[in-house]
Parts: C-alpha cells; structure tokens; sequence
C-alpha cells in the first residue's frame, strides 16, 4: 500500500441546475517522504485535488487513502483532527496573522499539534534565527513564505501541501523556499506535495503527476531528482 492514494476519484460541483465536473476518474499514488509536484494549467483542477486531499473539500465518488486511513470516508469531526494533526498547508500567500510575531505565528503549533517542534528552533532551521520578533510587515516576501514553512512543519505533519509556494516570489528566493521544501522531505521523512503550474519544477520532485481536463493525464516516476539550484526556469 503507498503512503497516498487516489482511486477513481470524482468531484462535482453543483450551482442550482448546473453541474461542473472539476475532476474525473483520478487515480495515482505517492510514496512517503516523496516529493510530487502535481502540475498542469490553471483550472486543469489542481487545487480541487488538493484540497480534497487536505480535508478541506470531499469528494463526489471514489476513494483516498493516507497512511493507511481512508479519508474520503472520514466524517466533518474526523477531517477536523485530520487537517490539525497530519497535515501542514502552505499556501502562495503565507496567511500570517499580522499581529503576531514571526514566533508567535509559527508558536500558533503548539496550540494544534500534540507534539510540536521548538518553534525557535525550527525557524532557526528555516534561516530565520535573528528574525523572531519580526512582524509579517517587517519581513521580506521570502522570510514570510520561510514562516508560514516553519509553521507548518513544527506541527510535524505526515503530509505538507503547497499550493504554488513561490508564486509571490522572485526566481531567487523561490529557489530557496523549494531548497527548504526538498530539504523537509529528505532529511525528515515529510511527504511533500507541491502544487504548480510551472513545469520547470518538475526536475526536482522524485513523482510527477501531471493533470488536465480534470483527470490525470500522465504520471511519472524521477529517479534521479536534481537539487533545486541546478534548476533554471
């Protein structure tokens, strides 16, 4: 059995009379401690995918294992602690709570996980280590994303999800936060799966499952993943 698994998975949105099919007939695995960039263009249903798999949308028809679980069975109780302990989200936009500090958010961990990393030390790990009282609006695009990474991961999440990390950023930096992301998985066993409609990221994932139309179109085993610095996009 592999870490993830998609079996035939359906999801239909319904508005009055009208029925739009985001996705159809998906079916692919991942592997735990794997990093999988799913990719295709906007609308090709991507994020649909993602958040299904992060329990924050269900599904039509079909069937979605995590680490054994079926969480396409899981009811609104169960995808709540799914979603607290088993899964980190990153997203384009970082979600910081601007009050807080640059601790503070990635110590918002502590309050959800039952067995949090040292939020001083995981944005130590980060890069971030003279950057703890900083406020979101003190910090540069790249810092923010390496905040929202660190809150995510001090949560020590089975699976870490991003949808499109460096879309805010410039080349450089988002070089660096998917250094940060493929570091995570290597070093720490974290499944990672990275949402991105730039298929020069590609090079770095060990799977790549690519989506249009709403299904899978091809799905396809790296063996030999490059760093993220020898990458040009």
């Amino acid at each position: 059995m592999s870490f993830i698994e998609f079996e035939k998975v359906r999801k239909v949105y319904t508005t009055g009379e009208v029925k739009i099919e985001a996705l159809h007939d998906v079916t692919f695995a991942v592997e735990k401690g794997e990093v999988c960039v799913i990719v295709g263009p906007s609308g090709a249903g991507k994020t649909t995918l993602l958040n299904i798999l992060g329990g924050m949308d269900t599904l039509t028809d079909g069937t979605i294992r995590m680490d054994g679980q079926e969480i396409s069975a899981l009811n609104r109780r169960q995808l709540t602690n799914y979603r607290r302990y088993d899964v980190g989200f990153v997203f384009q936009f970082y979600n910081l709570v601007q009050n807080l500090t640059a601790l503070e958010n990635v110590e918002l961990a502590n309050q959800i996980s039952r067995t949090p990393l040292d939020a001083k030390e995981i944005l130590t790990q980060v890069g971030l280590p003279d950057r703890l009282a900083n406020f979101p609006s003190q910090l540069s695009g790249g810092e923010q994303q390496r905040v929202a990474i660190a809150r995510a991961l001090a949560k020590r999440p089975k699976l870490l999800l991003c949808d499109e990390p460096t879309g805010a950023l410039d080349d450089q930096t988002g070089k660096q936060i998917l250094t940060l992301l493929q570091n995570s998985a290597r070093l720490n066993g974290v499944t990672v799966i990275i949402i991105t409609h730039n298929s020069a990221l590609t090079a770095m994932a060990d799977r790549v499952v690519t989506i249009k139309n709403g299904t899978v179109g091809r799905m396809t085993v790296n063996e030999h993943p490059r760093p993220v610095s020898e990458i040009e996009w």
